[in-house]
């Protein structure tokens, strides 16, 4: 086993960044993970993500997807411009395969700055959609606390992956818009135990992530994530708790030339017979919807020490995961924008007609499709 390639995820803990003496420990552990694994656990965020707060999300998860049918489909996604609202089981596709799993997209506050004239994809952002507050007392304030509060760990890891690269802390600022021009992403996930008639064990399919950077809570005990090593392994990574699970996109792997590794992941169904279905709730930290990463004003100048642990390393190998090598071509927002219409052409059908009619010249399928 070469240190390229990896067995385990790695587990860093948050409160060295907060004593200057155990500090730089901490940026040499998030350098490996950057560079070799893509994911880590972290622990010990309590200092801006309250654990409480987090006890009580995870209390609302299995409430929220008890709501009568009837409900959840009031605040369906097709009803938002922006994607953001219920989808229900087994919605989409991922390599021809059904994820057998049923979520809530739900985003930090914003307002869209989408005006007639302006490209699409600036409406990809904007107001989130949740069911009646009398069915759920709490849970919108609960929500927008907690995704404001991991936002705030992300733009702090942010600012660490930077320093880890050898760049000043605000060495990736230039990606990032001010803070009424951001928006980042949500869901809560809910993945049914199958049974013995199930098709596949497909939570969700092998697939990247987009930005910069993702801020998992594994919201029950059960296992189901793995990642994907150099070799094709699927490496198991079973909630761990009092930890987020960190991983990073391939907008990253992009601005930092490689060095950064954006690793291939999916997620399996609780086994047959769990007594009750497992639960996440992801937070994708986005980078501006106008950056082009190719374009050369976000060109990033790395010293040669860290250029030099890129070349030891070798290049990454092609792995299960094909999804947004539109970050090649294209600015932050169209690629979102182009995922989203795949994924869910119902939401694309009603709003953005053109894209539709260009990804599904035979009409509206029964599934989206990540790729």
């Amino acid at each position: 086993m070469t240190e390229s390639n990896f067995s385990k995820i790695p587990q860093l803990d948050y409160s060295l960044v907060l004593d200057s003496a155990t500090k730089p420990q901490f940026i040499l552990e998030l350098r490996h993970a950057l560079m070799h694994v893509g994911f880590l656990y972290l622990s010990n965020t309590s200092s801006v993500v309250d654990e409480e707060l987090v006890e009580s999300l995870k209390s609302y998860i299995p409430k929220l997807f008890a709501l009568p049918q009837e409900e959840k489909d009031k605040i369906r996604m097709a009803n938002s411009p922006h994607f953001l609202g219920y989808s229900r089981l087994g919605a989409e596709l991922t390599k021809g395969k059904t994820d057998y799993r049923e979520q809530f997209d739900i985003a930090t506050e914003h307002v869209s700055r989408w005006k007639p004239g302006d490209p699409d994809y600036l409406n990809v952002w904007g107001p989130s959609q949740y069911p009646d507050e009398a069915l759920i007392p709490g849970f919108q304030h609960t929500m927008q606390t907690y995704l404001s509060q991991v936002t705030s760990l992300g733009t702090r890891i942010i600012a660490l992956i930077a320093e880890a690269l050898g760049l000043p802390p605000d060495g990736l600022s230039r990606f990032y818009d001010t803070p009424d021009r951001m928006q980042h992403r949500g869901k809560i996930v809910q993945y049914p135990v199958p049974n013995e008639r199930s098709e596949s064990d497909q939570g969700v399919g092998p697939h990247y992530d987009a930005g910069f950077l993702t801020i998992l809570l594994q919201a029950s005990s059960h296992p189901g994530l793995q990642v994907q090593n150099l070799s094709g392994d699927w490496i198991d990574a079973s909630p761990v708790p009092g930890t987020f699970v960190i991983n990073f996109g391939r907008a990253l792997e992009f601005v930092t030339k490689g060095i950064a590794r954006a690793t291939s992941h999916r997620v399996l169904s609780p086994p047959i017979g769990s007594p009750s279905p497992r639960y996440s709730v992801p937070l994708f930290h986005n980078i501006a919807l106008d950056v082009r990463v190719r374009d050369p004003k976000y060109e990033l100048e790395f010293p040669p020490e860290i250029l030099k642990l890129r070349d030891e390393r070798g290049n990454l190998s092609q792995t299960d995961s094909i999804n947004y090598s539109e970050f090649e071509s294209q600015p932050s927002g169209m690629v979102q924008l182009l995922g989203r219409v795949r994924s869910h052409p119902d939401v694309a059908q009603r709003h953005y007609p053109v894209l539709f009619k260009e990804f599904f010249p035979n009409g509206l399928p029964t599934q989206g499709i990540a790729y």
